[in-house]
């Protein structure tokens, strides 16, 4: 009897063990991508080691981005993107800081697909803005999908568009979020 005992109460410092280790969920490996469609050109360009961290157990979401890992068709647009919109030398990440404000709604241990509220502060430039959106976060064995689309204007950051090109790209820029996230 005091063998099954020590083996249950094992059994329950494991479990517990493992619950809490599971309350935080990351990877460096995340995928961003944002897009300008105007009548003259579509820009595209992905990032895809972007650092993503979720705690399960208060809902506190952040992901962070080094400017220069956007990859661009053409080389001439990454190039320029760098060093004349985003200025990527002297603002070199771009990090979002929030709050699944729903948390509670959303059940890790099973899987299932589960609308997130997310808000939070995007810094993008030097500038830091208000952003709340709805995205989707996927529970499949144990592994975590955050996924979300949303626009950000791109005046809001203080990103200057040289005359030349202000036809080129759009005032709002559709962002595209992807992340596949494992236990830490």
């Amino acid at each position: 009897m005091k063998r099954i005992n020590v083996l249950i109460t094992g059994f329950i410092f494991l479990c517990s063990f493992m619950a809490q280790a599971q309350g935080k969920f990351y990877t460096k490996s995340g995928k961003v991508t944002f897009f300008s469609s105007t009548s003259m050109e579509d820009i595209e360009a992905v990032n895809k080691s972007v650092v993503t961290l979720l705690d399960t157990k208060t809902g506190d979401i952040q992901f962070a981005a080094l400017m220069k890992g956007f990859e661009f068709k053409k080389a001439l647009m990454q190039e320029h993107f760098n060093k004349d919109y985003a200025e990527s030398n002297k603002f070199p990440k771009a990090e979002f800081k929030g709050q699944v404000i729903n948390n509670g709604e959303i059940n890790y241990s099973a899987n299932g697909t589960y609308t997130a509220k997310v808000k939070g502060k995007l810094a993008v430039h030097g500038e830091t803005k208000d952003i709340e959106t709805t995205g989707t976060i996927t529970v499949k064995d144990g592994k975590l999908t955050v996924n979300s689309v949303f626009n950000v204007l791109v005046a809001d950051y203080k990103i200057t568009i040289p005359k030349l090109y202000r036809d080129n790209i759009s005032k709002s820029i559709k962002v595209t979020v992807d992340c596949a996230l494992t236990s830490l």
